[in-house]
């Protein structure tokens, strides 16, 4: 009876008052913080759409259009005429830059992408002598800019005459130390041990193991490195700059640099075309994007599961 009495007295009506304005100033808080996120959120989107919609509006306008400056409005458009420039110009050059941007960016994202699931796969489940020392130069690789590579490439290159070749671009952009990185990662976190004995038992070799287990189980990694090496090869400048002179070989945006140049040197209405390409080489990264998108969802549902 005088437990009850003391719960029942340490109840107050104070007591009882003071708690709804606590819930009230926790939800007050949580809507503050709610508003705040929601607005970094808008602030972010804003940030990320609008240079597209910049170039999207842009490349949509006349030369005179985009030279006056009031671009995100809805004056003075041409589009189809913008494209049908784009086709005639140089004989449709820019198509052959296109294709062989492609080309570049394809490839070499695709083979860079096996060979590097494979180090990293092998540096993650084999042991053998002197492992952590090469990963390390492995590692100190990501740590180099491509820039600086670039002229020894070139030396190397003049030296067993592939300069102006698409070899010359294409053999250094299948390497990729930050891809052995992210294949290790995701062979640590992917690919268990146990199922690579059970298979070893059962009479598998290990490029078997490799190419019926460890391969399949990689492919949210090998997806992640496949767009990161795309995106960086299609965007490319320096090195196509320093390897390649026939214009017939160059990539888009060696192709694109050289059409602004002349832009801002000869013909300012050329500035037209410029854009017009600008916007177009912006569909391959949203495609691939698109397209690779299920194998991040299967991985994070997979790593769920465990």
């Amino acid at each position: 009876m005088s437990t009850t009495t003391t719960l029942t007295e340490t109840r107050t009506p104070e007591t009882r008052k003071r708690a709804p304005d606590g819930g009230r100033r926790r939800g007050g808080s949580r809507l503050t913080s709610k508003t705040a996120v929601n607005l970094l959120l808008v602030i972010g989107l804003c940030y990320t759409v609008a240079p597209l919609l910049f170039v999207v509006l842009a490349a949509s306008k006349t030369a005179s259009g985009t030279l006056s400056g009031d671009l995100f409005s809805f004056h003075e458009l041409d589009p189809v005429g913008n494209f049908k420039a784009l086709i005639h110009e140089d004989g449709g050059i820019y198509f052959r830059w296109y294709l062989n941007s492609i080309l570049y960016a394809g490839v070499g994202a695709i083979v860079t992408g096996v060979i590097c699931s494979a180090a990293g796969y092998a540096f993650d489940k084999y042991s053998f002598r002197g492992k952590e020392r090469l990963y390390g130069l492995v590692l100190l690789g990501v740590l180099v800019p491509g820039t600086l590579t670039t002229l020894p490439l070139y030396l190397i290159a003049s030296k067993i005459h592939l300069v102006n070749t698409i070899w010359a671009v294409l053999i250094p952009s299948v390497v990729s130390p930050f891809g052995v990185f992210l294949a290790r990662v995701f062979s640590q976190s992917y690919v268990p041990t146990e199922v690579m004995e059970a298979a070893r038992i059962d009479g598998a070799g290990d490029l078997k193991v490799f190419r019926s287990i460890g391969l399949p189980l990689l492919k949210p990694g090998l997806a992640t490195i496949v767009l990161f090496q795309f995106s960086a090869i299609w965007n490319s400048f320096y090195l196509p700059y320093v390897m390649l002179n026939n214009e017939k070989l160059f990539p888009v945006s060696l192709g694109l640099y050289i059409w602004n140049y002349q832009a801002d040197t000869e013909s300012p209405t050329f500035i037209a075309q410029v854009l017009t390409g600008s916007a177009l080489a912006i569909l391959p990264i949203i495609v691939i994007f698109i397209a690779l998108q299920r194998y991040w969802r299967s991985g994070l549902n997979a790593g769920a599961v465990k």
